[in-house]
């Protein structure tokens, strides 16, 4: 039981993980926001990581057009990730 719920917390972080990696395509792409498919999907995305990648970006000092928040929260999740599941497994 303790493996399965360490496994679905993995299973989230890596789902946010692939939501990262989307917002950064669409924002090296122009998807028209309006557009009834692409739309929902970019506002789904942009939404669901604007709460982390947020914070990290005030903290962060201008870098010109290079944004490495989503490099840094990446990393971050990555390691928060591992120590939970890695707690979790240790308990069973």
């Amino acid at each position: 039981m303790i493996i399965a719920i360490a496994n679905a917390i993995d299973i989230i972080f890596r789902a946010y993980t692939i939501l990262i990696f989307a917002r950064v395509i669409f924002s090296w792409i122009r998807v028209d926001p309006y557009h009834p498919f692409w739309g929902p999907i970019l506002r789904f995305v942009f939404q669901s990581t604007e709460p982390l990648i947020q914070p990290i970006r005030r903290l962060l000092p201008s870098m010109g057009g290079l944004d490495f928040t989503p490099l840094i929260l990446l990393i971050g999740l990555d390691l928060i990730r591992g120590l939970v599941v890695n707690l979790i497994v240790s308990l069973a």
